[in-house]
């Protein structure tokens, strides 16, 4: 990113500092808070006005904060809101399963690990937080693809010689059915994993938790196992983030 684009990055975080201090404000006055020309400050807030960040005041020539700016801070909020109301659960599901449990949401057609706790087991894999994983090869990007929180890619790539690139073979419809989805050394040679779907106030998916481990000791035999665990740690996490049937 060049310098001026940090500076406009700069200038548009200043703006709605401001705004969200003072309300609605004169063009002619962010400029000068800016110290910058009023053709700048109108350029930056076309930009975020086009974000829907910022919106014209009934007043003509003065922009306040606009409703995208509580669309963030709403997501925001129910992102930390999972992440905190799961640990306690998760801490418990890595004790009874052996492995590490995660959980992930659905951004920008990835799945995206929020949260992790380790399993006890000496080896329990790396760190996954904040990692952006491919949903057809991850047994958490599956529920999301089966539930619909994510879309269907139109190309699915290969990552290992077990990876399904066929669309009609991911068995979406079966996890739809089971309530959970299984990845067996599809991201990674020598990872297994299995994940269920946990679910907002609304009743739609919008998360999903996983355990994974070594293909040794997180064995196809050991998965349906696993998975009625986590189905019923994902169903406790929901109802904690104000899901109820």
């Amino acid at each position: 990113m060049s310098n001026g684009s940090v500076q406009s990055v700069d200038r548009a975080i200043a703006i709605l500092e401001i705004l969200a201090r003072d309300g609605a404000t004169r063009v002619t006055d962010l400029a000068a808070a800016l110290e910058v020309h009023k053709s700048t400050a109108f350029r930056l807030l076309g930009a975020l006005e086009q974000g829907g960040l910022v919106e014209q005041s009934g007043e003509r020539g003065r922009y306040r904060l606009g409703f995208g700016v509580v669309r963030l801070a709403g997501a925001a909020t129910a992102q930390l809101d999972l992440s905190r109301e799961s640990r306690e659960v998760c801490g418990r599901l890595a004790e009874e399963v052996g492995e590490t449990v995660n959980i992930a949401v659905a951004q920008d057609g990835f799945a995206v690990n929020i949260t992790q706790v380790r399993g006890p087991a000496a080896i329990s894999g790396h760190n996954w937080v904040g990692q952006r994983t491919p949903a057809h090869a991850t047994s958490s990007g599956k529920v999301l693809l089966a539930f619909g929180a994510l879309p269907l890619p139109g190309q699915l790539e290969r990552f290992t010689a077990r990876t399904i690139v066929d669309p009609e073979l991911l068995g979406l419809g079966a996890v739809r059915r089971d309530g959970w989805a299984a990845t067996e050394e599809e991201l990674e040679v020598g990872l297994n994993a299995v994940a269920a779907p946990i679910r907002g106030a609304d009743g739609s998916v919008i998360a999903a938790v996983s355990a994974s481990g070594p293909s040794y000791r997180l064995t196809p035999e050991r998965l349906p196992l696993v998975a009625g665990l986590l189905v019923e740690g994902a169903r406790e996490i929901s109802q904690r983030i104000g899901f109820f049937r």
